[in-house]
């Protein structure tokens, strides 16, 4: 059971870093517009049924 909330609380917690990451570069980004503005990793999902995104669209 231990394993199980440790494991929990790890993933838990590279998500949340993750989601700070994030906002730490979005705030980079809007206190320092002459780099150009904060552009998001896309890839192939959602939307397009491509393999290795062969088909997708680049936005």
């Amino acid at each position: 059971m231990l394993k199980v909330l440790l494991a929990s609380g790890v993933i838990m917690g590279v998500l949340v870093g993750w989601v700070m990451v994030q906002n730490l570069a979005r705030e980079f980004a809007r206190r320092h517009p002459e780099f150009g503005p904060y552009q998001e990793k896309r890839g192939c999902g959602g939307n397009c049924s491509c393999s290795g995104g062969s088909s997708c669209r680049n936005k």
